[in-house]
């Protein structure tokens, strides 16, 4: 939850300290780049941090055993990270991609939360608490300032394509 200030905390003082006036697509894409470095980026390596470096406590924050594949989840986490700091600072495709990656991740781990509270009645804090929420509504928000920020048909058409070469011969 603290990231998500963090991130809207740095959008809004880079909107008030940014270009006059302020444009819609100008907010969007501050918004976009601050919950990319903090939710995504930061939390990205935290989560990681907490899985490599960390097994038995991240384990028991969720009320899980430690298993092997908290390395694969803390792998998982870091190229999130790695990926989510990059978007901040690229294009919309960057950040689709990037946001398609996180939502199959973090979306799937919300599934595997509601199995936990279910089938098991575990309503450890790092289960059934505010990680749970993140899980589901970071994604979801980022594709919804995604959707707002898209290019538009005019905007596409009048940008020229790259495409390589073809070689002769």
């Amino acid at each position: 939850m603290l990231s998500w200030v963090a991130a809207l905390a740095g959008a809004a003082i880079a909107i008030v300290s940014g270009p006059r006036p302020v444009a819609g697509a100008f907010v969007l894409d501050r918004l976009l780049r601050y919950a990319f470095i903090f939710p995504v980026g930061l939390m990205g390596l935290w989560a990681a941090l907490g899985h490599i470096a960390f097994p038995l406590w991240a384990a028991q924050a969720i009320g899980w055993q430690t298993s092997p594949f908290q390395l694969e989840v803390g792998v998982a986490n870091l190229g999130i990270a790695f990926a989510g700091l990059y978007a901040a600072f690229r294009s919309f495709e960057a950040r689709l991609a990037t946001n398609l990656v996180l939502a199959c991740f973090l979306i799937g781990a919300g599934i595997g939360h509601i199995g936990d509270i279910v089938g098991a009645g575990d309503f450890a804090p790092g289960n059934a608490g505010p990680i749970f929420f993140t899980d589901l509504l970071t994604p979801t928000a980022i594709f919804l300032l995604l959707w707002f920020s898209r290019p538009r048909a005019e905007e596409r058409e009048a940008v020229p394509r790259r495409t390589p070469a073809r070689r002769e011969g």
